[in-house]
């Protein structure tokens, strides 16, 4: 089964990240979490990479297990990899890549999740 990999500290600048992209051959965007209650755990149909550019929150693994983010840090999340974003207190930024050539939300479409989704009202 694929994990979830945290890489903390993983980049210092927006430029590292940029070459990281170029490297991966990855397609990149920018997605930003306001805030927000805790996600249910659940999976995606696509290879995601995500790098922590701006604020903090967690993310909870296939054990639910909550692991601390923050800028510089760098997330692979494989396709079939359980995971889910923490509570958002305040905004976090992130550049989103993916493998495959998909519009942003159906590559971040959550797959079977362990629960109901908050509603964002």
């Amino acid at each position: 089964m694929s994990k979830m990999v945290v890489e903390k500290n993983y980049f210092s600048t927006r430029a590292e990240v940029m070459d990281d992209i170029r490297e991966s051959g990855y397609w990149p965007t920018t997605y930003i979490s306001n805030k927000s209650p805790e996600l249910p755990v659940h999976f995606h149909d696509h290879d995601i990479i995500g790098y922590v550019i701006e604020g903090e929150t967690y993310v909870l693994d296939a054990d639910e297990q909550k692991i601390p983010v923050g800028p510089g840090d760098r997330l692979v999340i494989p396709k079939g990899a359980w995971h889910a974003e923490g509570e958002v207190k305040e905004r976090v930024v992130y550049i989103v890549s993916l493998r495959d050539a998909v519009p942003l939300m159906d590559g971040l479409m959550p797959r079977e999740p362990r629960g109901p989704f908050p509603s964002f009202d």
